[in-house]
């Protein structure tokens, strides 16, 4: 078994260079995605078929002091990945080295993953009709090498490791920041939570949902059902027209259900 490894995001040494995001768009050869000016000094309001990675930017004002916090948001490369769950193709597979890899050959731009992706992640090309998202640089990874966002960061804000390296260094670094923000905790280490953990790793300044991350993240339920019933037997026996129609009463079924989740629909800041 391949030894499991993880990305950290400290958002206390982040400096909003962008450079991871410049950084993922020339490794993956991605076109510009020119968004309108509307007073803010973030770059995009939420990922896209063309943006993989994206620096979410807070502002903070209290006790007569303003501060910027800045997050990393990409894929979170789940434990027990909804989106992998979801497909009925296969295209989106977990490995045993913690990254949820994606074959873009098999997608037909269902969308289930992106419907029932609990952080909002998966983008429809449109154009293409292929779904899009991180793949932590699999390629790069598979040739020894670090993925472009952790290797273009010069503020250490962005480490790649082992699994266990990341939990360490991300336990060192919350028990300094405690002194300053008591509400600091880690995002993703724990593996029991409703996602299984995720290979994408945070040392937070405070709760997840100041950030657009959900506070609670798990995977619905009814995807059991979707994953363990409906797809084999609609395979097997129903014919694609039936499977689709069968699949849309599953997929509004999953909708309902991820719209009663803590903090399931709200990625934005």
């Amino acid at each position: 078994m391949a030894q499991e490894i993880a990305m950290l995001h400290d958002i206390s040494k982040c400096t909003a260079c962008r450079a991871c995001m410049v950084a993922c768009k020339q490794w993956k050869n991605l076109p510009s995605d020119p968004t309108p000016f509307v007073g803010e000094f973030q770059s995009h309001s939420d990922l896209s078929p063309t943006t993989y990675n994206l620096i979410k930017m807070k502002e903070t004002y209290e006790n007569g002091q303003f501060r910027w916090d800045f997050l990393k948001f990409q894929c979170m490369h789940c434990g027990d990945p909804a989106c992998a769950k979801a497909c009925p193709e296969d295209a989106l597979t977990k490995l045993d080295n913690g990254v949820v890899s994606f074959d873009y050959d098999k997608c037909v731009g269902c969308g289930y993953c992106a419907t029932n992706c609990p952080f909002g992640v998966p983008k429809i090309d449109k154009t293409t009709n292929k779904s899009t998202k991180c793949d932590l640089c699999e390629d790069r990874i598979a040739n020894g090498m670090v993925p472009s966002c952790a290797q273009t960061c010069t503020a250490d804000a962005i480490l790649y490791g082992t699994r266990e390296e990341m939990t360490a260094i991300a336990e060192k670094r919350l028990e300094a920041l405690k002194k300053d923000y008591p509400n600091a905790q880690l995002y993703g280490v724990d593996q029991s939570n409703g996602v299984g953990g995720t290979t994408m790793m945070y040392v937070l300044t405070d709760r997840p949902s100041t950030f657009g991350l959900p506070e609670n993240p798990k995977v619905p339920t009814s995807l059991a059902i979707w994953k363990d019933v409906v797809q084999p037997a609609g395979k097997m026996m129903l014919g694609a027209t039936t499977m689709a129609v069968v699949g849309s009463i599953i997929t509004h079924a999953m909708k309902k259900e991820k719209g009663g989740v803590e903090g399931g629909e709200d990625h934005e800041q």
